[in-house]
């Protein structure tokens, strides 16, 4: 049986309120993304090569919030957690920059102009 669910794709108010109710906020830009323009709190940092490892033994049940910096990043991890199994999965529609533009909470970036 192929499972032809799709993950959802929400508006960053909407991640921030299913992180709020217990979904686990998965980061998946890059580290130089990251230093660039600013951490999420809170945040799993996951490297999209390494999925298989960073997702093993946990709870297919358990809401997961994909962010990168954009769909494009976000998109393909949220897909391969839906075709592994986990149930309620979505991703930020805008990615870090909408998280940001919100007024979500946001870490400083660490990189500087020389970087």
């Amino acid at each position: 049986m192929t499972d032809n669910r799709e993950p959802a794709l929400i508006s960053a108010t909407d991640a921030a309120e299913r992180v709020a109710g217990g979904a686990r906020l998965i980061d998946v830009r890059s580290e130089k993304g990251r230093s660039a323009a600013g951490a999420l709190p809170g945040a799993d940092i996951v490297d999209r090569e390494q999925l298989e490892a960073a997702f093993a033994g946990a709870a297919k049940d358990q809401p997961v919030v994909v962010v990168c910096g954009s769909v494009n990043g976000s998109g393909p991890v949220a897909e391969w957690l839906v075709g592994n199994g986990f149930i309620d999965v979505a991703h930020v529609d805008g990615g870090f920059p909408a998280w940001k533009d919100s007024g979500l909470p946001v870490g400083e970036p660490t990189a500087t102009p020389e970087d």
